[in-house]
């Protein structure tokens, strides 16, 4: 657990957009992924996340079953697609001829979109916790939208609860994913939109009970590790993050064992970095707070 223990982390190692774990899928180097699993259970992981991004459904049941072997946490089985989805759920289920819910959870299904509603019908196999996507919106002909306001997202967010509640899901099985965007090149306001969002959310009586992700490590991708006077960037604004979102009700992240989080002082120049992006009058101005951040 990180965060003093408020913040359950969802290991990402196992994820085939990190170079190093692609080149052990490319050569199907079992062993080694199996010693991902192992380090991110000892580091500490609540869940191990494995998403084989979009290669073959056989690779994923083969994978999940492989980590299964080495690690007793619930997994995070994690793809758009439906079928690879349903094959790490069922290598799952294969593990035990039922689901074992290490430590007394459900394995996470990442993840439910409005554009992929057929999902849901995983759920009435699979007993998991979904991730539902709520920064995206289905339009009128049937593409894609991105949600680009606070209310969009809030609108989401009721009706994809909406759906799983007629699965038979309550608030408390569910895990909302708002989106979140890096910080380094946040010229839109999504931060500012995240956060309002769970505000919203917070304030509906319909959707208390609901659980919250995002992919943290996106929060600062393509930024430095440290900046000029040697203070971890990445740590740090990620921390300054959930220093902001903890308290909203985010309760999960999809992250790296490796980094260390802690909740932060107002004074902290991460912190204050953070609130001069939020107070900006635009996202080019929120872009030259962090610029300044950067160079210390």
């Amino acid at each position: 657990m990180i965060f003093q223990n408020q913040v359950t982390l969802i290991g990402e190692s196992i994820n085939d957009s990190v170079p190093s774990t692609k080149a052990l899928f490319d050569s199907e180097n079992i062993e080694a992924i199996q010693q991902l699993a192992r380090s991110q259970d000892e580091s500490g992981a609540d869940y191990i996340d494995v998403n084989i991004g979009m290669r073959a459904k056989e690779w994923m049941f083969r994978l999940v079953r492989a980590v299964r072997e080495v690690t007793a946490k619930p997994l995070a089985i994690d793809s758009p697609d439906i079928e690879i989805c349903r094959a790490g759920l069922e290598a799952y289920k294969f593990d035990q001829g039922h689901f074992d819910q290490g430590h007394g959870s459900k394995p996470i299904l990442n993840s439910i979109s409005p554009l992929r509603p057929e999902m849901f019908e995983l759920l009435v196999d699979f007993p998991c916790m979904p991730i539902l996507l709520i920064s995206e919106q289905k339009k009128s002909d049937g593409t894609r939208a991105t949600c680009r306001t606070a209310e969009e997202t809030y609108c989401m967010a009721c009706f994809m609860v909406a759906t799983a509640k007629k699965y038979g899901l309550h608030c408390c099985d569910l895990i909302l994913d708002p989106g979140i965007a890096p910080i380094g090149s946040d010229t839109e306001g999504n931060l500012k939109r995240l956060l309002d969002t769970m505000t919203l959310i917070q304030n509906d009586p319909e959707l208390q009970g609901v659980h919250y992700s995002v992919g943290l490590s996106n929060f600062t991708v393509q930024l430095p590790a440290k900046r000029k006077d040697g203070i971890p960037v990445k740590s740090s604004l990620e921390s300054a993050f959930l220093t902001k979102a903890v308290p909203l009700g985010l309760d999960m992240v999809i992250g790296s064992v490796k980094r260390q989080y802690e909740p932060l002082a107002a004074d902290h120049p991460a912190m204050i970095c953070l609130e001069n992006c939020l107070a900006a009058a635009n996202g080019f101005e929120a872009l030259t707070h962090v610029s300044r951040f950067y160079r210390g």
